[in-house]
């Protein structure tokens, strides 16, 4: 049978089918022209900085770029190879070669990462390295018998490649000892494990306690009148208006021992003036400070859910000798589940990555896993450790986001 379309013509005499082809075509031109600049805007500031920050968890050629004579004796030479003249006679060509370019200090900040006070090894060595002579073996070590220790060329080794993942087994609390195999770091060191750990079960404890009281207040929301409904909406967004460091300064003044909160506790009689609670730099401040901060982001996902929810539903329940809390438990709670499960995958995303809360009211003890982010980020720079830290804390999320996605499902998610 003939395709009647092929036989149609416009008023201009074209194909009808090539005139619809064409039209889709252009209305997919203009959508894609549409919405390019928000995807130009989420691939510079979103996709390139992540890629950029996953290449540089496992990219560091601070010290593969500084020392070519040791990277071809390595090539030429396997794991386990003693360390004969030929490799000091290297050692001394890249000592040279780091003092000529300036750049001894940065090869031994990249070895210190591995092997703690290697930095100084390096440009101690390479101020006096003009003045030494051949045989290196010896004159080398003449200078610093450091220079022997095994675990410093396997460290070495391994950074003469710029590609490692060093800096992950560094942020899982492993190291390599001299024979390159894979071992704990010493417990006394075991330091990111903790704070891993520690980062989920605050951030599990805040999603909890902001899930209990956003839960009647976005009930409130969704069943008060109108215009009570909206000053009590006032109230949730006003900490929007307000400066998060105003905010956690504000908790600073009510949570410290000559606070706010102590003064009145001691003034009602509860405690004595030297009973005086320690509610900051420790996991209770940080508790406190970020379940008030994050309180509105589980209370407008609730709030979205609740107001499409009929009261007949309820009440229908009831007229049906259901109790209150049956009615609640089998007719209202399941169909406030899409709100809970947004609220919390959204404040416990929040909470795992949060960093000016912890780092001012959590002190040593309260201080999550960001913080010693931006402590590698600012002050040891020690930009691949940091980013192997955040890559594993993106893994985590996007693990979570799946399980979400597989148990709920991201289609039942009501953000608003």
């Amino acid at each position: 049978m003939t395709d009647v379309t092929t036989e149609l013509r416009t008023a201009d005499g074209k194909s009808l089918k090539a005139a619809l082809a064409a039209s889709q075509v252009r209305a997919k031109r203009r959508a894609f022209f549409l919405v390019a600049p928000l995807l130009l805007f989420i691939l510079v500031t979103f996709v390139v900085p992540i890629g950029q920050m996953l290449k540089q968890s496992v990219y560091n050629d601070a010290f593969s770029s500084t020392a070519p004579a040791l990277d071809k004796w390595f090539q030429a030479n396997p794991l386990g190879t003693p360390l004969d003249e030929g490799a000091y006679a290297a050692l001394a060509s890249d000592l040279k070669l780091m003092k000529e370019n300036r750049t001894q200090g940065q090869a031994g900040t990249r070895i210190n990462y591995d092997v703690a006070g290697t930095r100084s090894l390096f440009t101690s060595t390479a101020r006096k390295i003009n003045r030494l002579e051949p045989p290196w073996k010896e004159a080398i070590l003449g200078v610093n018998e450091g220079w022997s220790d095994p675990n410093l060329w396997r460290a070495m080794r391994s950074a003469s490649s710029p590609y490692t993942i060093d800096f992950y087994l560094a942020a899982m609390d492993h190291t390599r000892d001299k024979d390159n195999n894979i071992v704990p770091v010493n417990p006394n060191r075991a330091i990111y494990g903790k704070l891993f750990g520690r980062t989920a079960m605050l951030s599990i404890i805040i999603t909890v306690l902001c899930m209990i009281l956003a839960f009647p207040i976005a009930h409130l929301l969704a069943t008060l009148p109108l215009a009570k409904s909206n000053l009590l909406m006032i109230f949730v967004l006003l900490p929007f208006w307000t400066s998060l460091l105003v905010r956690t300064t504000s908790w600073m003044v009510l949570l410290q021992q000559q606070g706010v909160l102590n003064d009145l506790l001691v003034w009602i009689g509860i405690i004595n003036n030297g009973q005086r609670l320690e509610m900051m730099y420790n996991k209770t401040g940080t508790i406190i400070a970020m379940t008030h901060i994050l309180l509105p982001f589980m209370v407008l996902p609730l709030y979205s859910v609740m107001r499409t929810i009929p009261p007949s539903y309820v009440r229908a329940a009831r007229s049906l000798g259901a109790t209150s809390w049956t009615a609640f438990r089998k007719i209202y709670l399941p169909q406030t589940l899409p709100g809970i499960g947004a609220g919390s995958l959204l404040v416990f995303i929040l909470s795992v990555g949060y960093y000016i809360t912890p780092a001012l009211v959590g002190g040593a003890d309260g201080q999550l896993i960001s913080n010693m982010i931006a402590f590698h980020m600012q002050n040891s720079l020690n930009w691949s450790l940091a980013a192997a830290l955040a890559s594993l804390l993106l893994g985590g999320v996007v693990v979570l986001y799946w399980l979400y996605d597989r148990l709920v499902g991201i289609d039942n998610m009501k953000l608003g």
